[in-house]
């Protein structure tokens, strides 16, 4: 099968990869995603993969050259590639090898190869696809493992049999699952056979690898398809046993409790709809995470989860921490969003005082509309007119909040008189003393007892000083 690649939007680059390779008696193909992108008319990624059956260093330094003698060359010795960036693309060169695996490693030992051994060794038969860039037949595909029809039909399948493909690298189990998510392919039956068998090899894979894949599932249209694989698989509770826990219903006296984990990745697949925010989908993943250790049957109530939300803001560091994930800002919102996740809820009420809005306020600060839209992919219900009912009551809380801030504006609250204002006003040094007055200032404005104004801000502070015995300079 000939590729017409005359129209592709680098086919300058790929005649002058072709000349060098020429000039050097080299062979050289494209390989891997790019081929399987390019094949399925998507958006071709900005990295593309050459495999030549000789030196891949030497031919990037070639090709470089030829291109521009400026252009700075990477040279991965270790690995025999080479790399550099030319007009927004990664440019990377690599010779054919065949590979070996030791069990307790998933670093092969590496000796030279041909073509073919390269695309043995590929992880599945979608990316061991190859477009020659040889004179003699530029534009072949070659396609020994049949890729082509797998593209077609929509299927997941390794080059090789699959135990071996998964034992030797078990990072491809989450590629698997991760195209499957992200491509919505099936995973052929041995293929998804062989990830159940050969789960537990995941152990040996960094965590950090292994959220990089999990990551891109969780940014595919829908993760609960990849979700979902990594729990029938036997890989989710592995890597992820606080989620997995939410699993099974339980009956006592007649009463049962909705099935956490399930309700979970439709509330993920919900989020998805509206957000391409990774931690905000995170959010909705670990929103629940409290209600397995919180989870109690109460006599004459029923089943109750008390407390999961605080709960489940602690677990999130913890979890984030094993996961090898960021522990700064983004953390830190997915544990207010889990906080937080609730509080909405509870304001849907006539009653509803404004200081309890102003604490919704202050607490959830520029992540307001985040958590509100969390709050509206948290519900489930089949019930069409339940879930009109729920989602009318979210725009009148919504309603209510505005009125508040218009009102009040307490969100991303300052304190309208500082700590060296209040040390100025009573010639104070740092002290306790300070920070029990701030804190009696913010909590004034929360529960509607003065305006959010310096003026009357100064002249409470001013009378609760003199509880603390404390007089005006």
């Amino acid at each position: 099968m000939l590729i017409n690649l005359t129209q592709n939007q680098n086919f300058k680059l790929f005649k002058i990869i072709s000349e060098v390779a020429e000039s050097k008696h080299q062979t050289v193909f494209i390989v891997g995603g790019y081929v399987r992108d390019l094949l399925m008319k998507r958006k071709v990624p900005t990295d593309i993969d050459f495999v030549t059956e000789s030196n891949g260093m030497d031919l990037a330094k070639a090709v470089a050259q030829a291109i521009n003698p400026k252009l700075k060359v990477s040279v991965f010795k270790n690995y025999g590639t080479a790399m550099f960036k030319h007009d927004g693309l990664d440019l990377e060169f690599v010779g054919a090898r065949k590979e070996s695996y030791a069990e307790d490693s998933r670093k092969p030992s590496v000796e030279t190869g041909t073509l073919e051994d390269d695309q043995k060794r590929r992880d599945f038969t979608i990316n061991a696809l190859a477009i020659s860039l040889n004179k003699a037949n530029f534009g072949e595909l070659i396609d020994p493992f049949n890729g082509i029809s797998d593209i077609e039909n929509k299927v997941i399948r390794t080059p090789l049999e699959p135990s071996q493909t998964y034992s030797d690298d078990p990072l491809r189990m989450m590629r698997a699952i991760r195209f499957a998510s992200t491509l919505n392919f099936k995973i052929e039956e041995n293929s998804l056979h062989a990830i159940k068998k050969e789960a537990e090899r995941i152990k040996i894979v960094s965590m950090e690898r292994i959220m990089v894949e999990f990551n891109k599932i969780m940014l595919s249209e829908k993760p609960s398809v990849g979700l979902k694989l990594m729990e029938e698989t036997g890989i989710l509770p592995l890597v992820m046993p606080e989620l997995t826990a939410l699993r099974g219903i339980e009956e006592v006296e007649g009463q049962t409790h909705k099935d956490n984990f399930w309700h979970t990745l439709e509330v993920v697949d919900n989020i998805s709809k509206n957000t391409q925010n990774l931690w905000l989908r995170w959010a909705a993943l670990l929103h629940d995470i409290g209600k397995a250790p919180t989870k109690k049957f109460v006599e004459g109530i029923g089943w109750t989860f008390y407390g999961h939300e605080f709960l489940g803001s602690k677990m999130v560091k913890s979890l984030f921490h094993r996961l090898k994930l960021p522990l700064g800002s983004d953390m830190k919102y997915v544990q207010k969003l889990v906080k937080l996740s609730s509080r909405p809820i509870s304001l849907i009420d006539d009653g509803t005082s404004d200081s309890a809005l102003r604490r919704l306020l202050f607490d959830s600060g520029e992540d307001l509309e985040d958590l509100f839209t969390l709050c509206k992919a948290d519900i489930t219900t089949k019930n069409s007119s339940k879930q009109q009912k729920f989602k009318k009551n979210f725009e009148y809380v919504a309603q209510k909040i505005k009125e508040v801030e218009e009102k009040d504006q307490v969100r991303n609250f300052q304190p309208p008189i500082s700590g060296e204002e209040i040390m100025e006003l009573f010639n104070l040094k740092p002290g306790r003393e300070i920070g029990i007055l701030k804190e009696k200032v913010k909590e004034a404005i929360l529960e509607g007892e003065i305006a959010n104004d310096k003026v009357e801000a100064r002249n409470f502070v001013i009378k609760e000083a003199q509880i603390l015995g404390l007089k005006p300079a």
